[in-house]
């Protein structure tokens, strides 16, 4: 049997990047899913390649109404929710001194009140349904000081403390809660990055190289899966040995 077979999956930020590598793999193994995001045009396209076994709806994190519309969607056209990845999220390097508040509270809004939305969200049909499992997706900035990305990095490290939380909270309602921490992944968010600070970060992996989505991808998978049934508050770093 599929790994994913009756299981139905949220993806916030789902229409691009790790939450399409996500979504394309869950739908391989059996599973189907709902996408959330802003980018419509490329969520649209992304569940008409995906077929019968996905919904898209436009989804912006920081309301909690669009939070309840997800869930709804789900349990109205796939009749519950197994799973939810905290995919969404904003990074917009600036250092310290350049940082103003304006910029801090956005990143807190997508980033950290968005997955803290989302957690409430899914909650409540996740124990009707007898448990489920969430993965935050936090990032090596939050394991380790990250240079000119002062409230990107705050708001990473929070989302580990909010998994580890919200692990203990839910573990009496069978839902498993870990973070997964991407480190330098080859998708449109480091595009912002010059050529000189690309060569400087490849130059501090271990493995040689940036990591793809699809690499992301498997360990969240795993985490969904029932293969991590005795695992929850777990932290995982996946970028190539980079936050040693």
């Amino acid at each position: 049997m599929a790994r994913f077979s009756g299981k139905v999956v949220l993806i916030s930020g789902g229409a691009r990047g790790q939450g399409a590598a996500e979504a394309r793999q869950i739908v391989a193994e059996g599973g189907r899913v709902v996408l959330g995001d802003v980018l419509e045009a490329e969520g649209q396209a992304l569940a008409a390649e995906l077929g019968a076994a996905a919904r898209f709806l436009r989804q912006d994190v920081t309301r909690a109404e669009d939070w309840a519309a997800a869930v709804a969607l789900a349990e109205r056209e796939f009749g519950g929710l197994h799973g939810l990845v905290n995919n969404a999220g904003i990074y917009r390097p600036l250092p310290l001194m350049q940082t103003d508040a304006a910029h801090w509270e956005r990143h807190f809004e997508v980033n950290q009140l968005g997955c803290f939305l989302g957690m409430q969200a899914v909650v409540p049909v996740m124990e009707r349904g007898g448990g489920g499992s969430i993965v935050n997706i936090s990032s090596t900035a939050g394991l380790r000081g990250s240079p000119n990305a002062i409230a990107y990095s705050s708001t990473k490290w929070a989302l580990r403390g909010m998994t580890k939380a919200a692990a203990v909270d839910l573990a009496p309602k069978q839902i498993r809660v870990n973070s997964v921490h991407p480190g330098p992944i080859d998708t449109e968010m480091v595009k912002v990055w010059s050529n000189e600070q690309r060569t400087k970060r490849l130059s501090q992996i271990p493995l040689g190289r940036m990591g793809t989505a699809e690499d992301v991808a498997r360990v969240v998978l795993f985490l969904l899966s029932d293969e991590a049934a005795y695992v929850t508050g777990a932290e995982i770093a996946v970028d190539g040995g980079a936050s040693l």
